[in-house]
């Protein structure tokens, strides 16, 4: 089977899922390749896509996917597309949130052949206290594009199979995110907007400061990432005791693990 067109759907507030989805693609080397960047709700208009390979990303957070994530998938169907279903996360583990991608797509219409769970920096980490920095890095961008190449010689033996894929269903619970977010140095700042701009979520708006709706921040510290300025930080003592936990547990390299 000839891969002439790949749609890719991700959700990637800090650009780690684009990243390892582009080496996917790169290792399928599609004759056309269609952006579909759920990050934010400007670019998330209702489509069926009903041809060619889609490749859905997402980044796991408490061993989940955001839900924001699941209602904007939610606007995308398929004719029994053959899909490859990615998640990032952050060297801690990915728990369900691979089955739980698994049986969103597949409600929406996707046929998944292959799965992964890569690498990807986790939100929390600094150059202070850093969790798997600068992941995905070249050896997971080569076996992210390996991966690429795997599935399209399944594809040409037209094997489409769904996998088995580790997780849970049902899946764990739910953590509820909101009532914390990340906090302006003000004499850093120069207001130049850009955490507004690249929040997934829209809860900051810069006037003569910076303002955050804490209530509904899902902490994907893509604001503090983005900055440019080092004027956003999480300074609360529950984010900090996190973040010294997965410091202390979570410092082994893991690798990325593919179900084919």
């Amino acid at each position: 089977m000839a891969i002439n067109t790949a749609h890719l759907i991700y959700f990637s507030p800090t650009g780690t899922t684009r990243r390892t989805l582009e080496a996917i693609v790169t290792g399928i080397a599609p004759t056309q390749i269609h952006h579909h960047n759920l990050t934010h709700n400007s670019a998330n208009s209702p489509l069926q896509i009903s041809s060619g390979i889609a490749i859905i990303g997402v980044p796991v957070y408490a061993g989940r996917v955001p839900a924001d994530c699941l209602h904007r998938i939610a606007n995308f169907k398929s004719d029994n597309v053959p899909t490859i279903i990615v998640a990032l996360y952050g060297n801690r583990e990915f728990e369900d949130a691979l089955v739980e991608l698994r049986d969103v797509a597949t409600t929406q219409g996707f046929s998944v052949i292959a799965a992964g769970a890569f690498i990807g920096e986790h939100s929390y980490s600094t150059p202070e206290n850093p969790i798997a920095a600068g992941r995905p890095n070249a050896d997971d961008l080569k076996l992210a594009l390996t991966f690429g190449q795997q599935v399209a010689k399944k594809l040409k033996n037209r094997d489409f199979n769904t996998p088995e894929i580790e997780g849970n269903v049902p899946y764990k619970e739910r953590v509820k995110f909101g009532g914390l977010a990340p906090e302006t140095n003000e004499e850093n700042c120069t207001l130049c907007g850009k955490c507004a701009e690249v929040c997934p979520v829209e809860v900051i708006t810069v006037s003569d400061s910076v303002k955050t709706d804490a209530a509904h921040c899902i902490m994907c510290c893509s604001c503090i990432k983005n900055c440019g300025f080092n004027a956003r930080a999480f300074n609360h003592p529950v984010i900090q005791e996190r973040t010294e936990l997965l410091v202390n547990n979570c410092a082994v390299p893991k690798t990325p693990k593919i179900f084919i």
